[in-house]
């Protein structure tokens, strides 16, 4: 049965949605998204006998806006961390989409006991990227979202950037009506659109002291066909940065794989915990 509670993690009141019972599987979202993109996952995790549970990440409304104004990856991966100590366990499986992947890494390199196995979903570890023309224009919102007016730009027209970003970085999807509309109700809140792009402003040319450790956790990464920033390589090149084994999950579909193709996404997700 599904429940939302709020919990006290890294001083921020933080909205979780959960369901089941079992070993904590805590999975985190990125941009532009909120704890629903996991409404098909959870009650499948949960029928598998696990525990789901999917926090609204700081600054995205029902969370609270952080007092502190943080959202570097340090930050991020220390929310993960206190998430599953609110949450009254010592481990968790932690997966992670988007900026919900970069949190993730962070956290397991930041405190390696705390996460049994890690799952990233459409980004490899930031470490191994490699600046290219393609890419370069592929992830132009790194730039534009930073920019002065973001806010407002992001903003108009009922959030039309929004349904821009998603259809770009998943040009294969045919995007179903309403499949934005629980992000677009969350950006309504007062600051949390402003909070949301913060995680943009909070980047630095250099990474973050996280996101330079080499990683002990068991990961596993997905990697859709047609995502329209990255590709297969980006994944094969971070194999370096993993110490004690690392898994490519190549599924159709593109940057939101996990709801383009959600029962295929499902199917390798239970393999991957289970094994």
């Amino acid at each position: 049965m599904e429940s939302t509670r709020r919990v006290e993690a890294n001083g921020v009141p933080f909205t979780v949605i959960e369901e089941g019972a079992g070993p904590l599987v805590l999975l985190v979202h990125g941009f532009p998204d909120t704890a629903h993109t996991w409404d098909a996952v959870r009650p499948a995790l949960a029928r598998a006998g696990f525990r789901a549970a999917s926090p609204f990440t700081r600054g995205y409304a029902p969370t609270g806006i952080p007092a502190d104004g943080r959202y570097d990856s340090d930050t991020l991966g220390r929310d993960v961390v206190a998430l599953i100590t609110a949450l009254g366990e010592e481990r968790a499986v932690v997966v992670g989409h988007d900026w919900g992947a970069s949190a993730a890494y962070s956290a397991a390199a930041l405190a390696p006991e705390r996460v049994s196995k890690l799952v990233t979903v459409a980004i490899p570890h930031p470490a191994s990227l490699r600046p290219t023309p393609a890419k370069a224009w592929g992830a132009r919102h790194f730039v534009t979202l930073r920019l002065p007016g973001a806010v407002a730009r992001t903003r108009a027209d009922d959030f039309a950037e929004v349904d821009t970003l998603v259809r770009r970085w998943s040009p294969g999807w045919d995007v179903p009506a309403g499949e934005t509309a629980a992000v677009k109700e969350s950006f309504r809140a007062p600051g949390s659109l402003d909070a949301a792009l913060g995680y943009y402003r909070a980047m630095r040319p250099w990474l973050p002291s996280s996101l330079r450790r080499r990683i002990s956790v068991p990961t596993v990464s997905f990697s859709g066909d047609t995502d329209g920033v990255l590709d297969h390589d980006d994944f094969e090149r971070a194999r370096s940065w993993f110490k004690n084994g690392y898994e490519v999950v190549r599924m159709p579909g593109g940057h939101f794989l996990h709801r383009e193709h959600p029962e295929r996404f499902i199917a390798e997700l239970l393999r991957v915990l289970k094994g």
